[in-house]
Parts: structure tokens; sequence; C-alpha cells
């Protein structure tokens, strides 16, 4: 049993009927999806309210979160979801613990919060506990665990509400991994940073970082992935 559901293997089953599904993000026991008319849809584990429709009752099947059809991204964490909506806001809820909604405390929600005022988002990535999101400007923000250094920030301090990583305005895609984090710039170098234990952040060695290094010297990469103890790179 998980969360109330009975564990059965299903094998490779289509979700319903529809054929309008515009994006998927996947959480540690839950999973997000959007639809091409901009709805947001939830199912799976929700103890901590990560579904975002305003209880903790697990769902086996796609609900929509609330009425809106004006959602354009959204990113599953361990326990807690991120989204951004059309017109450049970002929205959190679930598990707060670590400060990963943004939203200033440690308080769980169970439906989306607007992190700060701010309508510059433009894309966002979840990590397990922590949260990474790009502004318009090209700048880098996160908030959350930092037990690991996987904020970026130069320590080892978590945080509740959205800091600026650096000074650099030329990051152009951002991926969370466990503890960890790998963002791309626009010159094409790869970056990562966080806890490094097994190697995950392939810069050769085993040592944690606090604040991005670049993984060796190309400037040829196009596309970034962070699974939990590991790193996917697409080079041109």
């Amino acid at each position: 049993m998980l969360g109330g559901f009975p564990l059965t293997y299903c094998g490779d089953s289509q979700v319903g009927s529809l054929s309008s599904w515009s994006e998927l993000a996947a959480g540690y026991y839950h999973t997000m999806a959007r639809r091409t008319d901009g709805t947001l849809w939830a199912c799976g584990w929700n103890v901590y309210g990560q579904l975002g429709l305003s209880d903790v009752t697990p769902r086996s099947s796609p609900v929509q979160v609330g009425s809106l059809s004006s959602w354009s991204e959204v990113a599953g964490g361990y326990t807690h979801t991120v989204a951004r909506r059309t017109d450049g806001t970002l929205w959190t809820f679930g598990q707060n613990t670590y400060g990963q909604l943004g939203l200033g405390d440690g308080t769980y929600r169970s439906s989306p919060v607007q992190v700060g005022s701010l309508s510059s988002w433009t894309e966002l990535a979840a990590g397990s506990y922590h949260t990474v999101a790009r502004r318009t400007d090209g700048t880098l923000w996160t908030f959350g665990a930092n037990s690991n250094g996987q904020l970026g920030l130069g320590n080892w301090t978590p945080c509740s509400s959205p800091v600026q990583v650096g000074s650099l305005s030329s990051w152009i895609e951002l991926a969370g991994g466990y503890y960890h984090t790998v963002a791309r710039r626009m010159d094409g170098t790869l970056w990562a940073w966080g806890v490094n234990s097994d190697g995950r952040l392939g810069l050769g060695d085993v040592t944690s970082r606090s604040s991005p290094v670049q993984v060796g010297s190309l400037s040829s990469w196009i596309k970034i992935t962070g699974g939990s103890w590991f790193t996917i790179t697409l080079r041109s």
C-alpha cells in the first residue's frame, strides 16, 4: 500500500482517452500534467498537499487543480510542486519543511500560493527539497534545503525565499536533482553544484560544491536533466 493505494503493476496503459496533454512532471510519488488549454491536473500521493487540491487526499486519477487555464509550466519535487502561469508569476504548494515553497516560512500549502509579486519568471526546476528558477533577465534564483550546497549560494544555509545565485545574467536552462543542481549558460557551458559523493556533478571527483562550477571546458551542451543520483546531458 502507498498512501492508501494498493500497489499493482498495470504495465503500459494510457491515462484516460484525452489527447490534449502538453507537459508532464513527476515528483517522488505524485504526477502533474498540463493540458493544451492551460489547465493543470494532478494525481498520486498527497500527504503534504503536493497535488494542490486544497486537501491531503490521494488521487488515483487526474484531477484538475483549481479552475485556472493559464498555467504554462510545472515541475515536481520530492513532495512539493512549483508552477508558472502565463503572466510570469511563480506558484508553489506541498511540503515546506525547508522553505522549498519560497514563501518565507515553513508552512505547508495544499493549494497554489504565489511566490512574491514578481511576474518575470520564465523557467523553473524542482530538486528533492529545493527549487530553482530563472527570470527573464537571465538571472538564477534558488530556495529551500541547502544541506549539501544545492542552492549554489556558497554556503549550506537553507533559504525560505528566492535568493539570486551569483550575479550572472546568462543562465538559460535548469535542472534539479536529489541534492544537486545543474544549469546551462547561454554560451553552451555546463555548470553543477551540490552533493557529489557519487560523482553526479561530473567534475571528475566526489567533492561536493556549494557554488556553481563549470563541468569541463566544452561549450556545446544543449540539454540537461537532473536525476536523483545522476545527471544526463546532451551535446550539439
